[in-house]
């Protein structure tokens, strides 16, 4: 496992509990407005955390934490995953997986050996239009398919768009809406668009309004 990040406390990254967050580095998207490049180019990783270091954190926080998030980069691509999550449940720790859903299959894997108490996929873009917000290659049907394997895990999740003005229109939305018919929680969240964005293009962009966002919360309840 490739970790480039430990985040020893949070209370916002799991629903209603206390958790840390442990990123690991690569990813096999590159979105523009991703914001943590330093997870996503190679170039710019830093060294990468033992293992050893991250499991003798998590000994020491068995009595104050109650979950474990991990997330990226994508953690899906990571060859040494199933073992690694593995021995955090084993410390009694819930984890939640925070995915792009590009690797179905592992994901099935995860689910199969009931590894994942919650999953969060981030949702990019309407099918059509999903290598182009990703600018990288996939067969769309596999992100269906995640987003199925997770609906029907029997398993808490949600899902995530994360928006910007210029990428994603009302119309994007109705037509992911209908994507994740079905489940149980979908986010809609500003881009943090800034200095460390992975594609500089998109700074300066003006982005939808407050009141923009409310009217599409509005709409979009009516079907999730």
């Amino acid at each position: 496992m490739r970790i480039g990040g430990l985040q020893k406390f949070s209370l916002i990254d799991y629903p209603g509990k206390l958790s840390c967050v442990i990123f690991t580095q690569g990813c096999n998207f590159r979105c523009g407005y991703c914001h943590n490049p330093e997870l996503v180019i190679p170039e710019r990783f830093c060294p990468s955390i033992p293992e050893q270091e991250v499991f003798d954190f998590l000994r020491s926080r068995q009595q104050y934490l109650q979950g474990v998030v991990v997330s990226g980069g994508e953690p899906t691509i990571q060859g040494g995953l199933v073992a690694f999550l593995d021995q955090i449940k084993r410390l009694g720790y819930l984890i939640k997986l925070d995915t792009n859903g590009g690797q179905p299959d592992i994901l099935r894997q995860l689910v199969q050996l009931k590894l994942l108490n919650y999953v969060a996929m981030d949702v990019k873009a309407p099918l059509d239009r999903y290598e182009e917000i990703i600018n990288a290659m996939i067969d769309p049907r596999k992100i269906e398919q995640s987003i199925e394997i997770i609906i029907h895990s029997g398993i808490k999740h949600e899902f995530r768009t994360t928006v910007v003005k210029s990428l994603c229109s009302q119309e994007d939305l109705y037509k992911i809406r209908q994507m994740i018919k079905g489940s149980q929680r979908y986010n809609l969240q500003k881009a943090r668009i800034d200095e460390n964005v992975l594609d500089q293009r998109l700074s300066g962009q003006g982005q939808y309004t407050d009141e923009e966002f409310k009217c599409f919360k509005e709409e979009l309840e009516k079907c999730v």
